[in-house]
Order: C-alpha cells, then sequence, then structure tokens
C-alpha cells in the first residue's frame, strides 16, 4: 500500500501564537496533531513536547515489534505533566492529541481532545473521531435531553488531555484501510470553521495532500482565522 502525505501548519489571523504542531514520519508511518489547550500557560510547550516524546517512544521500539499507541499515553503525560509543574505549579499545562500509525493496511490511531481524524472514502466523509468534551460527556451519560441544563460556556469545555494529573484514558480506533482513502487529522480550527462537506470536498478534489492542506488553511483563514490550523493528510494509493 502507497502512501502520499502532507502536513502544514498556520497561526491563523489572531493569536499571538502558535500552539498547534504536528508529527508526520513518513518511514515509521507515524502521523499526529497535538492542539495546546490555550486557557493554561504553556499550551505551545505542552503540543511540542507531546509529539515529541511520542516520535521518541515510537522509534525506541524494537524493529518488527508491535506499537501499541495507547501503551505510550502514560509516559508522554508523566512528560508532560512534569514539565507542566514547572512552567505552572498551580494549573499546569495541556494539549489534545490525535495520532496514527498505519501498520500493513490499517490505520491505528489514539485520541484524547477535540482535535479530529476524519476518513474520506469514495468522495464521503466520516469523522472517526469523538471529541471529549463536556456536551459529549453528557449526552452519552444522560441523553440529549440534559443539554438544556449545560451552560453554553462550558459546553466545548475539555474532559480529557494530555498533560494534567492522572494519566487521561485515550479513545482507540482501528480502520481497515483500501486504495482512493483519504485521511485527515487536524487541529480544531480547521473541523470548527470549515463544515464537513467543504473538507469533504476539497480533500476529494485535490490532486495531492500538500494540495489539499494548502487550501484548508486557506478556507480557514477566509473563515476569520479565528484559531491556530493543522493539519496532516494522508493519501492512500494503490501499489
Amino acid at each position: 500500500m502507497l502512501i502520499r502525505t502532507a502536513a502544514l501548519t498556520d497561526i491563523g489571523k489572531v493569536r499571538e501564537e502558535n500552539e498547534d504542531r504536528f508529527l508526520r514520519d513518513d518511514e515509521l508511518r507515524l502521523y499526529a496533531v497535538a492542539d495546546g489547550i490555550g486557557g493554561l500557560a504553556g499550551g505551545a510547550q505542552a503540543a511540542e513536547e507531546t509529539v515529541s516524546r511520542l516520535h521518541e517512544l515510537v522509534r525506541a521500539t524494537p524493529e518488527g515489534a508491535d506499537c501499541d499507541l495507547a501503551a505510550l499515553v502514560p509516559a508522554i503525560n508523566e512528560r508532560v505533566a512534569e514539565l507542566g509543574r514547572t512552567i505552572d505549579p498551580n494549573f499546569g499545562i495541556g494539549t489534545t492529541l490525535v495520532a496514527g500509525r498505519i501498520i500493513g493496511e490499517q490505520l491505528r490511531l489514539i485520541h484524547i481532545g477535540d482535535s479530529v481524524c476524519y476518513l474520506i472514502r469514495a468522495g464521503a466523509l466520516q469523522k472517526i473521531t469523538e471529541d471529549h468534551t463536556v456536551e459529549n460527556e453528557i449526552k452519552a451519560k444522560h441523553g440529549h435531553a440534559a443539554m438544556l441544563f449545560l451552560n453554553p460556556r462550558t459546553r466545548n469545555a475539555l474532559t480529557r488531555c494530555i498533560g494534567q494529573q492522572g494519566s487521561p484514558v485515550p479513545d482507540v480506533i482501528t480502520r481497515d484501510l483500501a486504495a482512493g482513502d483519504r485521511i485527515l487529522l487536524c487541529s480544531d480550527g480547521i473541523s470548527r470553521f470549515i463544515p464537513e462537506d467543504e473538507i469533504a470536498d476539497v480533500i476529494a478534489q485535490a490532486t495531492d495532500p500538500a494540495q489539499a492542506m494548502r487550501s484548508l488553511i486557506v478556507f480557514a483563514d477566509s473563515r476569520g482565522g479565528i484559531d491556530n490550523a493543522t493539519g496532516v493528510a494522508i493519501f492512500v494509493d494503490e501499489v
């Protein structure tokens, strides 16, 4: 199975710092996006430490051994939490993480927070991650009726992130891949401001992943560039 990939990040038009980070390693077929939490100090450092530690741990896995990404989360979280204790002893630091590795003809994904993985197949887009927000947690536990009592200010607050006390439990997702599939890992600077049908159109019409990422960044900026926008596009081709 052949893959073509591209990654791009953009500070946007409003933020003073880019707190997003990405990982793109075609040799390991390892890809990730981390979005530092802006409400805490050190968002950029949290995201940088997360993708760096992930990369370091996967590279240290013996050749031929099966690398369980979920099993790496405690070590990543402890490294970021340790850094957070020096940056802000009272509140620490935090970041989202969506990371995937292509093994054979499978995508093996872990997910914490509200960065997103989309799978586009035959032009149809599927969001294969579920945001870890107060809104979604309440819906899962109590149904949609409970949303009437939810404060709109807190509905998008994260319930899981890398860097806080206690290692977060990642969602673990596996998808079989087929020639023609397109995968997008992205921060919410893309997913919140570009409708899913437009994301699907951009990815489906792009001739290569670099073009897809450039177009998505342009779209995000045209919607105000309110947040940092980052993504990794992966195109699966026939051998």
